[in-house]
């Protein structure tokens, strides 16, 4: 459901000018700009007028900030109760121009937009209601005041035009494929879940977002973790955001696709391989680095690496947990994923500390910094032997692998075959040349598989089939 931010100040009198203006347009002589909209699953041609651009208003509810909403939360909690206000629409001009990884920072790409605005002028019309709330263009109008321009072109909506509307309409603009900056990884999540929680079949908002609906599941389960772990970051009054994960798109992505495969094959294991997985994520590794993160990294690589107050365990176990209204119960967590979401919990409450310094005393927060540079220091140890580990198992698996392509690549050759001689198209000749090609590989392979001390049933078959056709 949409929150109604209700009328701005001077509603009536913005209506007004608009529908002068409109009038006017209407009236006037010459070639008459238009703008299409998608207006309630429809689509439809709206009119575009010259508005002054300090009678328009930054939408308080547009998706493009929602989640770097929460980087000032005093401003933030003032944008919710006044959105109207000179100080909540200040808020929301700064947050348009920052970085949404980090709101500290002003975003290049803002000054990119700005630049080609000074250039080129407004090329597209954004577009309001007729109270003046912008539903799209608000990252321009942003661009447009700072370079002192005072008149921008929007399309006006239909005058039944509510709270749902101003939603709906920003969501199919934005997710169109000539959008020049999209919404950031973050915001995205949180419009499919705003989208999802309203009641919109899955499906519907996978076709919105051009996106497969299994991509749809994936990113509400990524956004849940977050949460999650956002939750367990608390210490204090310091906590992270969202946005603090803006950059780790990739990551977040394999590591729900590693999580689903093993959760298919064993649940503790599942939540486990996670575990380990955000423990790197949270303290910002690579991806390559990520991957190492599998069950037995902690017990097997890290443990001995890690300072003492690192390793802390949870004295008692996880209660089962009750399904409701089963009168039925899940097992808890064992003491591995304990330990491992400890471990995690520590790594979340210190990155909060560090990323919010002026909140906690300097003796916290120079704590929490020394405890994060351990922290890396003893997961780039452990990541050395893993890292070797992992390559040696490569090598190992190499051979194997090749064997079973190459057992497919036959098995559809002999489909390829049976169409062949259906339609009479079968080049026999190519495929005697192939098969003698295939009889002296064989023999290679064999003379490598004979140095197997202990041969398999596949090996001893091999050796025989080679040494038949030699007699």
């Amino acid at each position: 459901m949409s929150m109604d931010f209700g009328r701005p100040p001077r509603a009536a009198e913005t209506q007004e000018l608009v529908e002068q203006r409109l009038k006017e347009a209407s009236s006037g002589g010459g070639l008459q700009e238009t703008l299409t909209v998608e207006w309630r699953t429809k689509p439809m041609v709206v009119q575009v007028i010259d508005m002054p651009i300090e009678r328009v208003y930054f939408n308080p509810a547009t998706h493009r900030i929602r989640a770097q909403r929460s980087f000032d939360p005093d401003r933030d909690l003032q944008l919710t109760d006044d959105p109207w206000s000179t100080d909540s629409q200040d808020y929301l001009r700064y947050l348009l121009q920052a970085l949404p990884s980090n709101p500290a920072k002003r975003d290049g790409d803002f000054d990119e937009l700005k630049q080609s605005l000074k250039d080129y002028r407004q090329n597209e019309p954004g577009l309001v209601t007729r109270e003046g709330i912008l539903v799209n263009g608000n990252t321009r109008v942003a661009a447009l005041r700072e370079l002192g321009v005072t008149s921008v072109r929007v399309g006006v909506l239909p005058d039944s035009c509510t709270w749902t509307d101003i939603n709906a309409v920003e969501l199919s603009l934005q997710l169109r494929h000539d959008t020049r900056r999209p919404y950031s990884y973050i915001n995205r999540l949180l419009t499919i879940e705003e989208q999802a929680a309203a009641g919109r079949p899955l499906a519907d908002i996978a076709k919105d977002f051009r996106i497969r609906t299994e991509t749809a599941e994936q990113d509400r389960w990524v956004l849940s973790t977050l949460n999650d772990l956002v939750t367990r970051s608390r210490t204090g009054s310091a906590q992270l955001k969202l946005m603090d994960f803006e950059e780790q798109q990739e990551k977040l992505r394999e590591l729900h696709r590693a999580y689903a495969k093993a959760a298919r094959q064993n649940p503790a294991q599942a939540d486990l391989l996670k575990e380990n997985k955000l423990a790197l994520i949270v303290l910002e590794f690579s991806k390559t680095d990520v991957r190492l993160a599998d069950v037995d990294f902690r017990t097997r690589y890290l443990q001995r690496h890690l300072p003492e107050q690192l390793q802390k365990t949870p004295e008692q176990p996880a209660a089962a947990r009750v399904i409701p209204g089963l009168n039925r119960s899940l097992p808890g967590d064992t003491p591995q994923v304990l330990a491992a979401k400890a471990f995690t919990d520590t790594l979340l409450r210190a990155k909060a500390v560090v990323k919010a310094p002026e909140g906690v005393s300097g003796e916290a927060a120079g704590e929490a910094a020394a405890l994060w540079r351990q922290a890396r220091e003893a997961v780039n140890e452990a990541l050395v032997p893993a890292g070797k580990d992992a390559r040696v198992r490569k090598r190992k698996q190499a051979a194997p692998d090749r064997l079973n392509d190459a057992v497919q690549a036959i098995e559809q050759c002999v489909t390829d075959m049976t169409l062949a001689r259906a339609s009479r198209n079968l080049d026999e000749e190519l495929l005697d040349e192939a098969i003698l090609a295939l009889r002296g590989s064989l023999k290679k392979l064999a003379r490598e598989a004979a140095r197997i001390e202990e041969p398999g049933d596949g090996v001893l078959w091999l050796l025989d089939a080679v040494r038949q056709e030699g007699a």
